[in-house]
């Protein structure tokens, strides 16, 4: 997108709302451009009526008009500067809103071909450049920019030979700012890939804290960090620093303009061509617009950084998921659950040259169990999460109850289907919530039942707080069983008609194991279900068992029927009998 494309964007989208806002900081910068400018005009009649002629009528008047102009100039330039700050937060809270939304609704591989302390990155830091850019680049842009026309209106009502001189900085300026904005964007870019990099690190530093502690890597730790934090400090450094290199190019130039106008103004008194009062006048209108030019000419600097910003938030909002939610198509319907995989392909979009699954063609009886077996990395765990559209096949089709699941409602299709993974995953929050998670308008009964249904109610009660003890970051202060048991009581309480689990007892001791598998035939009773098969014990229970290898489906059939004819499924089971 070009700057001009980013800029209409973020008015159209986020900006147009508060239009009435800016409209009215404008009018106040308005104010605060008049009253800088009277005040320097003031000192003409001053000097002239008090100082030269000395005049007693006005020795009280003006005092008073230059007090009601710097009170004006207060009090405007206050108000113009909250209306902005309200504009620029609100903006700010709808970007970030947008951005969370899409992070919500966008496709599970998009979220996972990203760290997410960059997406932190993205949310925080590149929001507020864009923020930065209209609390303080655009207000500075209206107030320094009137203040300055009414200030050069002012010097050359007093004079226009020394106003052309005093100009010259303006162009000079103008190229400061452009360069200066280019190398800004570079630079900012630059600053959010540290600070990107700074929260990946930070988070991996949190998940993996343990595994620090057991690899005594607490040093290597303790560099790594330090490498973080100076890389970021070193973008920040040269952010602030290109920021001010416009300054000592406007004192210098200042100083010129100043030593010049002087000597000139000089000649001009001398030659009865200037009065004292004018050129005194003059001086303090040129002395004010030193700080709007030298603003001015960082402007482009913060509206840089900005549209920087902008042209990485605005393709995370853009994005358009692969898989349609199908809003507007009938909703599934269920009888016997049935599930079809027919010539089904699938890769990834970020390594399409690496077929995963190829040329799947599988039968699911409904209200019955069926497994997969095969090594890890065989494709078990994606073709499970084709079912509820996690991911899309790149071809093929995939079947419930003869509907191609691609041309039904997606909600509905999820609604039907509970997944317990392997890898449990948690909010930081009370139990209550975690398992009432899966289904919001359930009653306490409910969720107080698929709690004791899952075999969780012995660690609950036992529990600080019982359902209400708050379970930490991905339920930290609960074992690796009595997590998978939440989730567990989640499938319970949805109750759908469709059961995956993968590995579902993988994470539970042989007597945990005991009470859960009775809780998993419970669950499963009269409902389709496929499992990845962890135990031995699972797949003898199976109705008809897939091996699978390297993204195919390579041998099927009943246990004993396996054993004999499939030598991958025989040396799995050969582990389990060995292991048990």
């Amino acid at each position: 997108m070009t700057n001009l494309e980013i800029l209409k964007r973020l008015y159209k989208d986020y900006t147009k709302k508060f239009l009435y806002k800016i409209i009215l900081a404008v009018f106040f910068s308005i104010l605060v451009a008049g009253s800088t400018s009277a005040t320097a005009w003031l000192l003409d009649p001053a000097i002239e009526k008090i100082f030269l002629n000395k005049d007693q009528t006005l020795i009280f008047v003006i005092p008073i008009l230059i007090i009601i102009a710097f009170s004006t100039k207060g009090i405007s330039l206050y108000m113009a500067k909250v209306l902005m700050i309200n504009v620029a937060e609100e903006v700010k809270k709808k970007i970030q809103i947008d951005m969370l939304l899409s992070f919500i609704s966008a496709d599970t591989e998009l979220i996972e071909n990203k760290h997410s302390g960059k997406y932190i990155s993205n949310l925080n830091f590149d929001v507020n450049q864009i923020t930065g850019m209209l609390s303080n680049s655009f207000l500075n842009f209206f107030k320094d920019g009137l203040t300055l026309i009414g200030l050069l209106t002012v010097m050359f009502l007093q004079n226009w030979k020394l106003s052309l001189i005093a100009i010259i900085m303006i162009p000079i300026a103008s190229i400061t700012a452009k360069k200066l904005g280019k190398r800004m964007g570079k630079v900012t870019t630059e600053a959010q890939e540290r600070s990107g990099d700074l929260n990946k690190y930070l988070i991996d530093l949190f998940k993996n804290h343990k595994i620090i502690k057991i690899f005594q890597r607490e040093d290597y730790e303790s560099l790594r960090s330090e490498k973080f934090v100076n890389d970021l400090k070193e973008k920040s450094i040269k952010i602030a620093t290109v920021f001010i290199r416009a300054t000592p190019i406007m004192e210098i130039l200042t100083g010129i303009m100043i030593a010049t106008l002087i000597f000139y103004s000089g000649k001009l008194i001398m030659n009865e061509q200037l009065s004292i009062n004018n050129f005194f006048s003059f001086l303090a209108a040129m002395m004010l617009a030193y700080q709007p030019v030298k603003s001015l000419a960082t402007i482009n600097v913060g509206i840089g950084q900005g549209l920087s910003a902008g042209k990485r938030i605005i393709p995370i909002i853009d994005t358009k998921n692969r898989i349609n939610s199908n809003e507007n198509l009938k909703k599934l319907e269920i009888k016997e659950g049935t599930i079809i995989f027919r010539n089904v392909n699938f890769n990834y979009f970020s390594n399409a040259n690496n077929e995963v699954l190829k040329d799947i063609n599988i039968d699911i009886s409904g209200n019955k169990m069926t497994a997969l077996v095969g090594h890890s990395g065989s494709g078990k765990s994606t073709l499970l999460n084709l079912i509820p559209r996690i991911y899309d096949p790149i071809s093929g089709k995939l079947m419930i109850d003869g509907q191609n699941i691609n041309e039904v409602k997606l909600s509905s299709l999820r609604n039907e289907i509970s997944i317990v993974d392997q890898n449990t995953t948690l909010f930081d929050d009370s139990v209550f919530n975690n398992i009432k998670y899966a289904k919001p308008n359930s009653s306490k009964d409910e969720i107080y039942k698929a709690a004791e249904l899952a075999m969780c109610s012995d660690f609950i009660n036992n529990l600080e707080n019982k359902f209400e003890t708050i379970i930490g970051e991905n339920g930290i202060k609960l074992s690796g069983g009595e997590k998978q048991r939440l989730s567990i009581a989640r499938a319970f309480l949805k109750n759908s008609k469709i059961i995956l689990l993968d590995e579902a007892t993988s994470s539970l001791d042989s007597k945990t194991e005991e009470k859960i598998q009775k809780a998993l035939d419970l669950l499963i009773k009269n409902k389709t279900t496929l499992v990845i098969a962890h135990r031995i014990s699972t797949i003898l229970n199976s109705d008809k068992i897939y091996v699978m290898d390297k993204g195919q489906v390579v041998d099927s059939g009943k246990h004993e029927k396996l054993l004999i004819d499939s030598e991958i499924y025989k040396n799995f089971y050969n582990r389990q009998v060995k292991n048990s």
